[in-house]
């Protein structure tokens, strides 16, 4: 079934918002099961980000995720081969996370993508994540 969204981007793993969903995202397209429309956004975007905070190689994560293991264990492992992350780290990165396109460089985007998808009118949309809230149908 090729036409499933990833988890919520609010979703935490040892305290840190979005890693869940890239490693979901990763998960669902090797077994064929990604919705189409976020096949070209794997590794980049906020994918990208999250492995550059993380210092760790998005194609390595990639592979150790197909390897196996729970999230949390592919956390841990990023925390041993990247940039170990403290509890301000976490917070930091969570704040970002959460308001990425409002009032920034993303918003440009966001606009864009509530237009394509019919949402242009839904002024509470702010963010991306609120966006992916609303176009994956977690809220309507």
């Amino acid at each position: 079934m090729n036409d499933q969204p990833p988890i919520s981007a609010y979703q935490e793993v040892c305290g840190m918002k979005y890693f869940p969903r890239m490693l979901d995202k990763i998960r669902k397209y090797a077994a064929g099961e990604l919705r189409e429309d976020f096949h070209h956004h794997l590794g980049i975007g906020l994918d990208g980000r999250t492995c550059q905070f993380l210092r760790i190689d998005y194609q390595k994560l990639k592979e150790k995720t197909l390897a196996g293991g729970s999230d949390e264990e592919i956390f841990q492992w990023c925390d041993e081969n990247g940039r170990q992350l403290d509890e301000n780290d976490k917070i930091i990165w969570n704040g970002f996370v959460s308001k990425i396109g409002w009032k920034d460089q993303v918003t440009e985007s966001l606009i864009e993508r509530k237009k394509s998808s019919g949402l242009e009118d839904r002024d509470e949309i702010q963010t991306m994540v609120e966006y992916f809230e609303y176009d994956e149908g977690r809220k309507s």
